[in-house]
């Protein structure tokens, strides 16, 4: 094991988005069989063990650049990823906390969860509950009922559910946002 004196910071980024994806840390072993093999090496505090990103997952983290900070203390390496990076199934560590619960639950489908119940009836079923939170929220903002938050936190879940369902990542959501900005 590596003292923890001897571990760098490992920033990991999109190399075409920029999206910060995962931080993860780096002893020398495995910044040398990231340099040799072009694919993401860490050490695992956990686990106490150098790990290859995607081993078991097949999410291999490919590296496009390695570069230090100025005083040598962490690494940024730019990848491109043969898919999500978070074990959650998020595409990042980062993205919102009810996100990646929602995915997880999706991947899972842990026994008595309503995101797993919805999960398993499907995509129309997941539309469908979205159609009728929005509902819901629209006729609260109507009737100025003092419901519109709890009913929009409704729609935004939902939503979460149904993207979830259906395999398109939130990220891609914010980037089409991100996209259509003056």
């Amino acid at each position: 094991m590596p003292p923890e004196g001897d571990l760098r910071a490992a920033i990991v980024q999109d190399a075409d988005s920029g999206r910060v994806l995962m931080l993860a840390w780096m002893d020398a072993e495995a910044e040398r069989r990231t340099r040799e093999t072009g694919e993401a090496w860490f050490w695992s505090r956990s686990r106490e063990e150098l790990w290859h990103k995607g081993e078991t997952s097949g999410n291999v983290l490919h590296v496009v650049e390695l570069r230090d900070d100025c005083d040598g203390d962490a690494l940024l390496v730019r990848v491109r990823a043969d898919g999500p990076v978070c074990h959650t199934g998020s595409l990042s560590c980062f993205a919102p906390e009810l996100w990646r619960t929602v995915v997880e639950r999706v991947k899972d489908r842990p026994e008595g969860s309503y995101v797993a119940s919805l999960a398993e009836a499907g995509v129309e079923r997941a539309a469908q509950k979205l159609g009728e939170e929005a509902v819901e929220a629209a006729v609260s903002a109507a009737a100025r009922d003092g419901r519109l938050v709890q009913e929009a936190a409704d729609v935004l879940f939902h939503l979460y559910v149904l993207l979830a369902v259906a395999g398109v990542d939130v990220a891609d959501v914010e980037a089409e946002l991100a996209s259509r900005r003056r």
